[in-house]
């Protein structure tokens, strides 16, 4: 006799459980903490700025001149502040380079002159208004030599002055940090006669006066 084989049937998953497959998934992702964003490293500090060479062998104006207004450096690039320093100075004064370097503009600038000095071994320029131009762009000047003379233009100052600035690329530093402490002093005090009183004669050297 012939032996009747039988075919067993593999279980399958039920058709209700499939469908719950997905909600206990979604169930457990509601119910698992979500991961916590790691914060952004903190960003780097700026470089230091790199400090400002005193090169300067002569005031733009004058021997040393009274500072009208002194730099006051604004708190953003377009803030209020004042970029440079004022210089008491009377019209026609002669306006100097206060270092060698080569001249990298010398004209009109909303109807005032200005001169602008690119200071040789440096990535430094000063600019000088407003003033009468007597150099041209791309002429080397000396330390001390005259690029202008004083206008009389604008109610920058109430009375004459001439605005001199620093730059290092587009920022605007303090002019004053260009001269040595030799040019920042003040010279030695003189007591000067008054009238109607006479000066007392000097001893002689060596002894003392009869």
């Amino acid at each position: 006799m012939r032996r009747v084989k039988r075919r067993v049937k593999r279980r399958t998953t039920p058709v209700p459980a499939l469908r719950a497959a997905p909600l206990l998934a979604a169930a457990v992702a509601l119910l698992t903490p979500p991961a916590r964003a790691q914060p952004p490293p903190p960003a780097p500090p700026p470089p230091p700025r790199a400090p400002v060479p005193a090169v300067a062998r002569a005031w733009p104006v004058g021997v040393r001149p009274t500072v009208v207004r002194g730099w006051e450096p604004p708190a953003t690039a377009y803030g209020p502040g004042h970029r440079g320093v004022d210089l008491d100075a009377a019209p026609g004064t002669p306006v100097r380079a206060v270092a060698a370097g080569r001249v990298a503009y010398a004209g009109r600038v909303a109807g005032r002159g200005v001169v602008s000095v690119e200071l040789a071994g440096t990535d430094l320029r000063t600019t000088y208004e407003p003033v009468l131009p007597s150099v041209e762009k791309g002429e080397r000047v000396a330390a001390g030599e005259v690029v202008g003379t004083v206008e009389r233009t604008g109610p920058h100052c109430r009375a004459t002055c001439v605005h001199w600035g620093l730059l290092r690329g587009g920022a605007y530093l303090d002019p004053l940090s260009l001269l040595p402490s030799r040019l920042l002093r003040r010279g030695p005090s003189r007591l000067l006669p008054v009238l109607g009183v006479p000066v007392p004669a000097r001893p002689p050297r060596g002894g003392v006066s009869p």
